[in-house]
């Protein structure tokens, strides 16, 4: 299917987005600079924020959140595995914990041989020289992103680090809607006009970044929208990261295919993955990223080490034997991925099951250790609650379920949806002995931990589905 050149009308997301909201309109507006006003102004005023004063709205946006972590641009981490730690990898850690690091150990450079080993496995030939390491994700992306310039696109929601990297560096950012199918990665006509749209204000586009195994959706594109919109991305000159860090979480791996876009046009895609996705604790930041095999890709690598050098963004030595150790794949590493993915998919399908019921709109978890709810049916029952976005739908459910829901706007979605992020390891259970028995039961969601916290969350939700059917307007 040849998308370049194809037309069509849509409103661009990006420049009033839910990360944006959180600064004043005078701060908005010296952060957008003279081309990007006029598409601005166009932007509705957020739902559910109405009844405020204008100066009480941006009060209430710029708020901290219940942790008081910051404004509620920023946050939250990956959703955690919720396990107990491996043994291999507390053996890998402490067998390099006695060197201080003043000195190269040679940790780093086998965590890159591991990393082409691990990527080759996955149809992504790799050498050290097409490979870079960095303490987690976020700092890699930022590199990536610095190295690169100019202006960056992403979907319509994406992870929550995305967005605050690219705005450290001075750099706009466009959210791009997503198909219906899935989440992760842009609808392919909608890239096309945006990419057109910024290009007619003065911008640069240079980047776009997709998971095809998606935070926050848990979903995983299909083949074919995935080749669409990379096929749309080159077509306009754009550079693509794609973010790996939940492919290999994939729920039902015989039965969902995962195309990785390097794989359809490795000449123009950087991958990176965290390994807080599937191995590593998020305590301990490691990620890789493989660059194209070509000039362009080495001379890309070659400014991403230079930012990285700059920042001494540099994995630990534990931390990096800990990753090299996880990225040759042993068969405790895998058994106990294997173990763990079986584990949240369950989880997730369970309280797939306890939100629909209740008559939330929610995609069919296939990815990761977490789900993303629609409560817009519910909206009357939550406005009786004093819930009239999703900072105060966050709030609202981090208090009655006791785990963090952090709300949509944190994905870049609109402030006004009532849309929220549920993980799965909360339900593990709280200690180091219920975590073993969820792990290594036949049937976890039978534990008494397990159900005490499936029937929490189903009774919340119940009770907003029952209000809700009570003040429906009769037909």
């Amino acid at each position: 299917m040849r998308l370049a050149g194809t037309a069509m009308t849509f409103r661009i997301p990006g420049y009033s987005d839910p990360e944006g909201i959180t600064r004043t309109g005078e701060e908005q507006e010296h952060e957008r600079g003279p081309r990007s006003r006029s598409m601005a102004l166009s932007e509705p005023e957020p739902r559910g924020t109405g009844h405020r004063t204008r100066d009480g709205v941006e009060a209430h946006m710029r708020r901290t959140d219940p942790e008081g972590h910051g404004p509620v641009r920023y946050g939250p981490p990956l959703p955690g595995q919720g396990l107990p730690l491996l043994p291999g990898l507390s053996a890998a850690l402490a067998e390099a914990a006695d060197h201080d690091g003043a000195f190269p150990s040679g940790r780093t450079d086998a965590l890159l041989d591991a990393a082409c080993g691990y990527f080759a496995r996955r149809g992504l030939p790799a050498d050290p020289d097409t490979v870079a390491a960095a303490p987690g994700a976020p700092t890699l992306f930022a590199a990536v992103t610095a190295a690169l310039g100019g202006d960056v696109l992403v979907p319509r929601p994406c992870p929550a680090w995305w967005a605050p990297q690219i705005r450290a560096l001075g750099r706009s950012v466009f959210h791009v809607p997503t198909p219906a199918e899935c989440g992760g990665v842009p609808d392919p006509y909608a890239l096309l006009e945006t990419v057109r749209r910024i290009r007619a204000e003065g911008g640069d586009p240079r980047l776009l970044v997709l998971a095809v195994a998606d935070d926050p959706t848990a979903t995983v594109a299909p083949p074919e929208v995935v080749h669409e919109t990379v096929e749309a991305a080159a077509g306009e000159g754009l550079h693509l990261v794609s973010d790996e860090t939940w492919r290999d979480c994939v729920h039902r791996p015989h039965e969902t295919v995962l195309l990785s876009p390097a794989e359809m046009l490795p000449d123009r895609i950087t991958v990176v993955t965290d390994l807080a996705g599937p191995f590593l604790p998020a305590g301990w930041p490691a990620a890789v990223a493989r660059f194209p095999v070509t000039t362009d890709g080495a001379a890309l690598r070659a400014r991403v080490l230079d930012v990285l050098t700059a920042l001494g963004a540099r994995v630990a030595d534990p931390v990096a034997a800990a990753a090299a150790y996880a990225l040759d794949e042993p068969d405790d590493v895998t058994e106990r991925l294997a173990t763990g993915i079986a584990l949240h998919a369950q989880v997730a399908a369970a309280g797939h099951r306890s939100l629909v019921a209740a008559g939330a709109l929610v995609r069919p978890p296939q990815a990761g250790r977490h789900l993303y709810a629609d409560l817009g049916p519910l909206r009357s029952a939550l406005d009786a609650r004093d819930v009239g976005d999703s900072q105060e739908l966050e709030d609202f459910l981090t208090a009655r379920l006791g785990m963090p829901a952090p709300g949509g706007h944190r994905f870049g979605d609109d402030l006004a949806a009532l849309r929220v992020r549920l993980s799965t390891w909360p339900f593990l259970g709280d200690t180091a002995e219920e975590r073993h028995q969820s792990l290594v039961s036949p049937t976890p969601l039978e534990l008494p931990h397990v159900q005490r916290a499936l029937n929490l969350v189903g009774s919340v939700f119940d009770d907003l589905r029952d209000d809700a059917q009570r003040w429906e307007p009769p037909r």
